[in-house]
């Protein structure tokens, strides 16, 4: 077995990035959906619903996020 070089892997990031360009708030949902692919607006969704019914706590995780991202 092989190990991935950086070159192998095309179109996966090698780091996490705040995506401030395509993002809302600070660019945690955007960055998010780049590094492991999918739809902003599903991880956005996620967050809500998470906030919503975790009584704030994600809200914390969103914050921490996106001060210590970058």
């Amino acid at each position: 077995m092989s190990a991935l070089r950086n070159e192998d892997r095309v179109g996966t990031p090698t780091a996490f990035r705040l995506d401030k360009t395509n993002g809302k708030a600070m660019g945690v949902c955007a960055g998010l959906a780049n590094y492991f692919g999918g739809d902003p607006m599903v991880w956005r969704l996620a967050f809500v619903l998470g906030t919503v019914f975790g009584f704030g706590s994600l809200v914390i995780v969103y914050l921490a996020i996106g001060l210590l991202a970058d």
